[in-house]
């Protein structure tokens, strides 16, 4: 399988190492408040923003989930559902990649390759950049020799235009789960600009296509990934829903504004809540911990995501012509929960939900 032999910017200066949680929040609050202050700017003209995410990455933000046997300080998981939410809140684009590149390092706890694992959480820590991406098609890895060359389209990643490394999942004939660990330099990988969408305007999505890429691979290992993502999903949710929000200070303080304000609240509690017995099924990991997690976090991630299109909603009913005007940019809010909320299939969720809890009859 071979070793991570390719290095990204070595000119790059190495991160800053966050020591304590309360310096992980900290750090969260002042990126935001930069973050917010041309956020709408941003979206209106499509600008990215490479700037905001070089100072995050290079504050350590984005390293404090790496365990502690890897220099990391493995902050607790709600913590860091407050984290990405505070991001979020700040700007919910530059929050979706930092969700998407914290759930690609939680495939890392599970590595088998010690070796890979050990230069790859030191990437991170250096202030490189992560993303994961599904080649969903069947027969996308196919064996050749002792090698698998990864070919075809990925799904779109948020974050992706901006990334330093992939983990790319796919699937070989026989059906065998497998991920490959790519930096974004790869000779056959493209990266391409498919954005199209009307919110989320400048989290840098696209998709990646691989020409014949042999890259280091792994056997897919089941991990407390997908219950991470529904738990920073959640997170991101709720910074919008508290942007949101913050725009309804003008609004007359009626029962309505009082009751989204406490779904916000309720928001928060669940993301926590979660977070809390996610923590469980990393350390005691079994079926049941991990199930336990996922429907927690799930509960959350529908929460928040309701949550934000209400507020966002309610700006519009409220906040007369103010809502409207092109230049406050409101209808961002909207937007962006909008569109974050088709990523949310709660009908399947739902009845997967219907089953755990009550059995299959």
């Amino acid at each position: 399988m071979g070793t991570v032999s390719r290095f990204q910017d070595l000119t790059r200066p190495p991160a800053h190492r966050i020591e304590s949680e309360e310096e992980a929040i900290a750090t969260a609050r002042r990126l935001a408040a930069d973050f917010a202050f041309q956020a709408s700017e941003r979206d209106i003209n499509r600008v990215f923003p490479r700037a905001e995410l070089d100072a995050l990455f290079q504050s350590g933000l984005a390293a404090v989930t790496i365990p502690p046997e890897h220099e990391g300080l493995d902050v607790a998981n709600a913590l860091l559902g407050e984290i990405v939410a505070i991001i979020a809140e700040g700007d919910s684009s530059i929050g979706e990649c930092l969700e998407q590149h914290f759930t690609a390092l939680e495939g890392l706890r599970n590595e088998p390759d010690d070796e890979r694992k050990a230069l790859l959480f030191a990437r991170a820590l250096a202030g490189d950049h992560f993303v994961g991406a599904t080649f969903a098609e069947t027969s996308a890895a196919t064996p050749v020799g002792r090698h698998y060359p990864l070919s075809g389209r990925s799904s779109r990643v948020p974050g992706i235009l901006f990334a330093d490394w992939i983990a790319a999942d796919a699937v070989d004939a026989q059906g065998q789960s497998l991920r490959f660990y790519l930096p974004c330099e790869t000779p056959g990988l493209q990266i391409v600009d498919d954005w199209d969408g009307f919110g989320q305007r400048t989290n840098g999505a696209g998709t990646a296509v691989a020409h014949g890429v042999t890259g280091n691979w792994e056997a897919a290992r089941h991990t407390t990934g997908p219950v991470l993502a529904a738990l920073l999903h959640a997170g991101t949710d709720l910074g919008i829903a508290r942007a949101a929000l913050a725009n309804l200070r003008d609004a007359p303080r009626s029962a309505a504004v009082g009751k989204l304000a406490l779904s916000v609240q309720a928001a928060a509690a669940l993301v926590e809540s979660a977070g809390t017995k996610l923590d469980f099924a990393q350390v005691s990991p079994s079926t049941a911990a991990t199930e336990a997690a996922f429907f927690s976090a799930s509960a959350a991630k529908v929460m928040a995501s309701r949550t934000a299109l209400d507020v966002a909603n309610a700006l519009f009913e409220w906040s007369g012509n103010d809502a409207t005007s092109i230049g406050r940019n409101l209808d961002r809010h909207w937007r962006n929960a909008r569109i974050r909320a088709n990523a949310t299939a709660t009908d399947d969720l739902y009845r997967t939900a219907a089953a755990y809890y009550f059995g299959d009859n």
